[in-house]
């Protein structure tokens, strides 16, 4: 392995200081002080490898490398953000491979070594994690279209603070000269897996082909505020109780299917009036069904609405389920896992095609533009957890097989 991407490993432990947590992960919420000092030492990295930076007004973070003067840009990236007491390589690892991959694609192109059609760009995505701005993604969706700017900004956190007011506290301000979609020719994005597949088969890298399919509600039950001592248990309509009854029959759905085919959560649970000696009168929360099969999605949502009905009565609630987001098995292009694989073969990597159960910003990106999407292992599948690791060995070969990739690319390949 070149210096080059030894490096690589200390520049990480440097980025994964930023907000870094006693269990070993990282605690850096979009827009918050942790984060914008991860996005502070990221642009001086970006200023040291001979990229220009600049922010848009939705807070994406990117870096630049002109070598085909007016050609659009070979767009590479994830996010920084976190969960809270998260772990420190979910989107960072794949933000500073983009940004090693392109250094080093970019020294090729002024040394005569690679012949380029492109120009470079890498990317943070703003709000990828989602966590304390709803929704998830957020940057990447502005910036795709997805999502109105004016909607985003305004946006709150649950203390009341705005998109617009966290991002005035960064580093940097848009200027106009970010990077747009229209600018943008492909986009390749690497990240661990967030599951066991790849480690548990002995394989060294994935080339992501389709997406889960998901349906997500916003949960809302209603009940009736009473004392917790006097009223009747007969009179009482517990907003808690029902909460309590629809989010046992969610986990108890997935065991209707055969394993594997159908994941369901609850979480974020939001309690009113919240007081120890109230029965609750309202209770909402995110339940979210995931499945590689649209058929069993299907059954699920129609189960889950006929056990809703019956937490209800059993409980003497209300019970409203609003769909807040959806979509099937949504396939990358064939053409960027054609590369993915042919980058992979080419540098003797064991690989196979792999489904994305989690959510990306290159989910948005495919949408828009041709894309890659890579994986490397994710040790015993924990993620959004700080005790989430990749091995040295597997994070290393993800940035060579990145930087395999974007060498094709930023030469035309992909049609």
């Amino acid at each position: 392995m070149s210096r080059t991407y030894s490096d690589f490993l200390d520049d990480f432990a440097a980025m994964s200081s930023f907000g870094s947590t006693d269990g070993g992960g990282v605690d850096r919420q979009a827009g918050t002080a942790e984060d914008h000092g991860t996005r502070r030492w990221f642009g001086q990295w970006l200023t040291r490898h001979g990229y220009t930076e600049a922010v848009d007004e939705a807070g994406n973070q990117f870096g630049t490398i002109e070598l085909v003067p007016g050609a659009p840009y070979v767009l590479l990236g994830s996010h920084l953000d976190s969960q809270p007491l998260a772990g420190r390589y979910d989107g960072a690892y794949g933000v500073l491979a983009a940004a090693t991959a392109g250094s080093i694609v970019g020294a090729e192109a002024r040394a005569g070594k690679v012949n380029p059609v492109y120009n470079i760009a890498v990317v943070n995505w703003f709000n990828e994690e989602g966590s304390r701005f709803a929704p998830s993604m957020m940057g990447s969706s502005v910036f795709t279209g997805k999502l109105a700017l004016e909607d985003a900004l305004a946006t709150t956190d649950h203390s009341g603070t705005t998109v617009t007011k966290a991002l005035a506290g960064g580093h940097l301000l848009p200027d106009g000269s970010a990077l747009t979609l229209t600018n943008v020719a492909r986009y390749a994005e690497i990240h661990i897996e967030q599951g066991r597949n790849l480690e548990e088969s002995g394989t060294q890298v994935g080339v992501v082909d389709r997406t889960w399919a998901a349906s997500k509600f916003r949960v809302t039950v209603d009940g009736a505020q009473s004392h917790t001592g006097a009223t009747r248990m007969e009179d009482r309509r517990d907003a808690l109780y029902g909460a309590a009854l629809l989010i046992a029959a969610a986990r108890e759905l997935a065991a209707e299917f055969e394993p594997g085919l159908l994941h369901t959560s609850v979480s974020e649970l939001y309690v009113l009036p919240n007081s120890p000696v109230t029965i609750a009168r309202q209770v909402t929360m995110n339940l979210d069904l995931r499945s590689p099969d649209e058929d069993v999605l299907a059954r699920a949502v129609d189960l889950l609405g006929k056990w809703a009905g019956e937490a209800s009565d059993r409980s003497g609630t209300d019970v409203r389920m609003e769909l807040t987001h959806q979509w099937g098995l949504v396939p990358y292009q064939p053409e960027g896992v054609a590369l993915g694989i042919a980058s992979a073969e080419r540098l003797g990597f064991t690989h196979t095609n792999i489904m994305t159960v989690a959510g990306h910003d290159s989910t948005n990106m495919k949408d828009v533009v041709p894309t890659v999407m890579l994986f490397v292992p994710s040790v015993e599948g924990i993620s959004h957890n700080e005790a989430e690791y990749t091995r040295d060995e597997d994070a290393l070969r993800g940035v060579e097989l990145l930087t395999e990739v974007t060498r094709r690319l930023l030469q035309g390949d992909m049609g």
